[in-house]
């Protein structure tokens, strides 16, 4: 893979000054970036596999942290709402355990349904402090979206094309791990951690995108990527409204 290297050396400079991360420095030096001549080179792997699904617990703390499952819809699903599912899982000694543990427990010993013995589990772990929210089993993730009025082939080859990316992701590695045309992809982004993207037509020429950076190091990594895709999403929503005027 192709790097800006002069960028990565400023962002390395400032960590060396400040003790922070490699994703906080980044962001407080990224404007400084955009204003120089484009010269980022990002690579990307040939992509035409099918996308991955999903699994049950990458769905499932995605919706605990984001929006908390309702304490009503948890008691109609699975017999119990989070208090008495947090009794019941003190009593067997959960703080002990580990995720998977405790949410295969639920189902083999409860039968809780898959994704909601993993919606339980983390609302468990997040409450007793086990889990702070945004942080998964490999990490921690952020998500971030942004409706964009350009046709949704247009948004999704913002993600793929070379030229496209240097142009509202410079100083990045992005790398396409695999992709469904035009509606998901999931890449490395930086070498050490991973992004998952979704795109959803609203018509012709609307379309929303929609993505989760996961595989953060720590909390702080997390916050710096939060603000890190909401200025660049913003960007690419202005470079490519700009392009259709």
């Amino acid at each position: 893979m192709t790097r800006n290297k002069s960028f990565k050396q400023r962002v390395r400079a400032r960590m060396d000054r400040t003790g922070e991360s490699y994703s906080a420095a980044r962001v407080h030096l990224l404007p400084r970036a955009e204003s120089a001549p484009a010269s980022a080179s990002v690579t990307h792997a040939d992509t035409a596999s099918e996308g991955v699904r999903a699994g049950a617990e990458h769905t499932a703390s995605t919706a605990a942290m984001n929006t908390r499952v309702p304490d009503g819809s948890v008691r109609e699903r699975t017999g119990r709402d989070y208090a008495g599912w947090s009794a019941l899982l003190d009593a067997w000694g959960a703080p002990g355990r580990t995720h998977t543990e405790i949410a295969a427990w639920l189902v083999r010993e409860h039968d809780v349904p898959g994704w909601w013995a993993q919606t339980v589990t983390v609302a468990y772990e997040q409450a007793r402090g086990l889990r702070v929210p945004g942080q998964k089993k490999d990490g921690f993730a952020v998500s971030a979206s942004k409706t964009v009025d350009v046709p949704v082939e247009r948004l999704f080859a913002a993600f793929t094309k070379e030229a496209w990316c240097e142009r509202w992701l410079p100083g990045s590695d992005l790398s396409v791990r695999t992709a469904t045309e035009p509606q998901r992809l999931t890449a490395d982004f930086d070498h050490a951690s991973r992004l998952t993207v979704r795109f959803t037509a609203k018509g012709e020429d609307k379309a929303v995108v929609a993505s989760e950076h996961s595989k953060l190091a720590d909390d702080e990594a997390a916050g710096a990527a939060k603000v890190f895709w909401r200025q660049r999403l913003a960007r690419l929503k202005d470079l490519l409204e700009q392009e259709g005027a």
